[in-house]
């Protein structure tokens, strides 16, 4: 089987010139020359982006998969392939029924029309790792059943073993292969896929972004029907809505389409600066429309987390920017972590300046926010920095955002919608908010230290010699400092008390 597949990538490999990524090395050209000339079903007249996209759609989804991953590494690849490969659409057929009842009973032990009181046998969505159908649960809920493909585990796995085969051929024979660190990008890729193969994974994640917008006023996410959820096979809530792309349809139904824009840029920076969990696959096949104007998220295979030292990097590069405040995006470059402590900041500012002064001769909508983040990530490349992982992915997310939005209005000004949240998120960190936040979030720790601090302090004086004049001195200088802790922590408990208080009156009188 393996090297079946072997066989098939070296064929359409040949077929499209995709030997042109690795033999391009100067003491390789000549035989890439002579493969033009000996075989005759090349097809090396179109640009190598088109060629490359063509060749990964001949050699199937998994390919496909890789190739859209690929295409959001644009602080990897030239641009020219990233463009094209962005192309990519995952169109699968759909695996027969058949299989459908066999993984079905292998899950539950017995057959489908037991589980289910009705099972629709056409699928409703067809991908390369999973497909969806339609059923109901025996009190008549309807729900959407998502199931992976036969052997999909086994599949994948040659796969990325073949990928990173070629890869290492890359990074050893092409010229750029060491700087584009292509098996780095193929251990990134296998992780994300191998994570969409475990749905009760997939199901957690729903979940939680579920608990996140409670309150669905803005986003509606499906109930995760927990009692038929296995490895294989994810139950949920059906959602019935209308493709975020169906701009006409939803304007026929009487969606405000520029508020629904607006809501889209929120929901996502609610994600990612409030929660730190967001979804990062967010191409239009995976958002909805309810018909009272509210998104509707599906496919939660692929989410994204940022650590708090990540959101306040990427809160100070946003504000800062638009302040035109580029020593400030320097520093927080530098106190971030993501370029080296020795970084000159005066040239590490100049290059930032290179970047973004051009931009500020557009109106503000114009200016789109993932294109300034790739331009200041393939700059700061320039200055050692290593691009985190969980950054790359809220590039391609907040791409996916600004495209879908100004899809929907041509006139989304995205910085407008975005600022106020930012400053308050800003506020909430490093203001006075900030500082009550973190005296409710400790307070069950204070529990346990407060009482014990006299005991710890009795011990430690007991435990001393006497005679020392300098033990003495120590002693006396920390019997000062406890009654200084003793005093703030007397002003913090009456500040928590009173905190608490508030949230007690607020409860009563809302």
């Amino acid at each position: 089987m393996g090297f079946i597949r072997l066989i098939k990538i070296l064929f359409v490999s040949l077929r499209y010139g995709l030997d042109e990524f690795f033999l391009s090395h100067t003491k390789l050209r000549p035989l890439q020359n002579i493969l033009n000339i000996v075989l005759f079903f090349r097809n090396t007249s179109q640009p190598r982006s088109e060629r490359l996209r063509l060749g990964l759609e001949k050699l199937g989804p998994i390919f496909v998969k890789f190739g859209q991953m690929l295409s959001t590494r644009r602080d990897l690849i030239p641009i020219d392939i990233a463009d094209e490969l962005a192309k990519l659409q995952d169109r699968v057929p759909p695996f027969p029924y058949s299989d459908v009842e066999r993984i079905l009973f292998e899950t539950y032990g017995k057959p489908t029309n037991q589980v289910f009181s009705d099972f629709d046998e056409t699928p409703v969505a067809s991908a390369s790792v999973a497909q969806v159908h339609f059923a109901h649960l025996p009190d008549g809920r309807p729900v959407a059943v998502k199931i992976l493909r036969p052997n999909i585990e086994l599949i994948i796995q040659n796969d990325l073993k073949l990928l990173d085969t070629v890869a290492w051929l890359m990074e050893s024979l092409w010229s750029d292969g060491k700087r584009l660190r292509p098996r780095e990008v193929v251990a990134e890729f296998g992780k994300h896929v191998k994570s969409e193969l475990d749905l009760m994974l997939e199901a957690a994640n729903c979940s939680q972004l579920g608990r996140n917008f409670a309150d669905a006023k803005l986003l509606i996410v499906p109930e995760v029907y927990w009692d038929w959820c296995q490895e294989r096979v994810m139950v949920m809530e059906r959602m019935d809505g209308i493709p975020v792309s169906q701009v006409e349809m939803l304007r026929n139904i009487g969606v405000d389409i520029p508020k629904l824009a607006r809501n889209g840029v929120e929901i996502f920076f609610t994600q990612v600066f409030r929660d730190g969990f967001f979804h990062a696959d967010m191409h239009p096949g995976n958002v909805q429309v309810a018909r009272d104007g509210r998104y509707v998220a599906l496919d939660f295979g692929i989410m994204g987390t940022l650590t708090e030292n990540d959101k306040q990097y990427l809160a100070r590069n946003f504000l800062a920017f638009f302040r035109r405040d580029y020593r400030e995006v320097a520093r927080a470059h530098v106190e971030s972590g993501w370029v080296p402590i020795d970084t000159n900041e005066a040239d590490f500012e100049n290059a930032i300046r290179a970047v973004c002064e051009p931009i500020f001769d557009k109106p503000l909508y114009e200016i789109s926010f993932g294109r300034v983040l790739l331009r200041l990530f393939q700059t700061s490349r320039r200055f050692n920095m290593q691009i985190q992982p969980q950054l790359t992915m809220l590039q391609k997310t907040l791409l996916n955002v600004e495209g879908l939005g100004r899809d929907l209005d041509p006139n989304l000004d995205l910085w407008k919608t975005a600022r106020p949240f930012l400053e308050r998120w800003m506020s909430e960190q490093i203001g006075w908010r900030s500082i009550f936040k973190n005296l409710k979030s400790e307070s069950a720790n204070w529990a346990a230290i407060l009482p014990a601090l006299p005991r710890k302090f009795d011990a430690y004086l007991t435990s001393q010699t006497s005679n020392d004049v300098l033990q003495k001195k120590q002693l006396q200088e920390l019997y000062n400092q406890n009654k200084v802790q003793q005093n703030l922590i007397t002003i913090l408990t009456i500040l928590l008390a009173v905190l608490v208080s508030i949230d007690i009156y607020k409860s009563f009188t809302s």
